[in-house]
Parts: C-alpha cells; structure tokens; sequence
C-alpha cells in the first residue's frame, strides 16, 4: 500500500485533533523547507528517524540497452536516505509484534 501526502495529512490531523488544513500547512512548508535544504547542499538529520544528504554522482560512460552504444552519462546530484536506528528496528521488526492485540 502506498500512503499519499493527503493520507498523512488525514492520518496527522486525526491523531493531534487539529484541522486538516493546518496540519496540510505544516506539512507542505516541511516538505518545502526540506527540499530547498538538500538543493543548497545542506544535510537533513532527525534523530531515530533518519538522514538525507545530496550527494554527487560522477559522470561514466553507460550503454545503450537497445544498441549496445556508449552514452556520456552526466555528472549528477541524488538525494539519498538513511534510516536510523529506531526506523530500522520498526520496519525490520516482525508483522505479529506489530499488530495490536486483539483484546
């Protein structure tokens, strides 16, 4: 399943009893503010959560799948993403210890 920005918002607002579209406010300015951090270079790091950082991809020669032919690939910046300790001991953790209990 794949949760959408408008998921999160409803998800959020539920949780902290606060409108959707103050909740939909701060969320979009985070994404905002993040996004413009990484684009100067900057590095994002929220603790047990994880980091992101731009890092640059040097130029190589690929190849064409089709033709076999050499490509010039360019010089790239990627955003990576890595998880922290409490993100990986939630997503590794097993499904049964998860879900609530039924009673």
């Amino acid at each position: 399943m794949t949760m959408t920005k408008r998921e999160l918002v409803i998800r959020v607002a539920n949780s902290l009893g606060m409108t959707q579209s103050d909740v939909s406010q701060i969320i979009e300015n985070t994404f905002d503010t993040l996004a413009k951090s990484l684009a100067h270079g900057e590095r994002w790091e929220l603790r047990d959560f994880g980091v992101f950082e731009v890092k640059v991809r040097a130029s190589r020669i690929g190849r064409n799948p089709r033709t076999g032919d050499e490509v010039p690939v360019p010089e790239r910046r990627v955003v990576t993403f890595r998880p922290g300790k409490q993100m990986k001991k939630i997503v590794t953790a097993p499904a049964a210890e998860e879900a609530p209990s039924p009673e």
